[in-house]
């Protein structure tokens, strides 16, 4: 049995501590899923009303803590550091378990502890609105004016 324990403690030396769900933590900055209330992909980030929706979730959560993508642009990155520090919320600059995709996740919005909210991705919870407008009829030609 003591065999077994150094084994462990050297296993952890050498390699370090196993993760806990480690697919999960790397495609949520380090994180859990059932821990974070919003995320955003870097171009969701450049949308003007995916950032207001992210500022109307720091409102609701002003304890949480922001992770932010480390390889994504600066100037996107100074934006959101910029208006996270108006708001006097904490965040983090992620530089592992990150990519520079369009697609990758640019911000969490975090918790401490497990908050298991159903809906995080921005677009899904706050949709677009559809426009009401009629779609548009065909132009009828002359032909269609003689032969009704």
């Amino acid at each position: 049995m003591a065999q077994d324990d150094l084994q462990k403690h050297l296993d952890n030396a050498m390699y370090g501590t196993p993760l806990l769900k480690p697919e999960e933590q790397r495609k949520y900055m380090g994180t859990f899923r059932e821990r974070c209330y919003l995320t955003m992909t870097i171009a969701q980030m450049k949308n003007a009303e995916d950032k207001a929706n992210f500022l109307q979730e720091l409102t609701q959560h002003p304890d949480a803590t922001v992770l932010l993508n480390g390889t994504m642009a600066t100037d996107l990155q100074s934006v959101y550091i910029k208006l996270i520090n108006e708001r006097q919320i904490k965040f983090t600059v992620m530089n592992d378990f990150v990519e520079n995709t369009p697609d990758a996740l640019g911000l969490v919005l975090t918790a401490k502890d497990a908050v298991n909210e159903a809906i995080i991705d921005v677009d899904k919870k706050y949709p677009k609105p559809v426009s009401a407008t009629r779609p548009e009829q065909p132009k009828k030609g002359f032909w269609h004016k003689l032969f009704k």
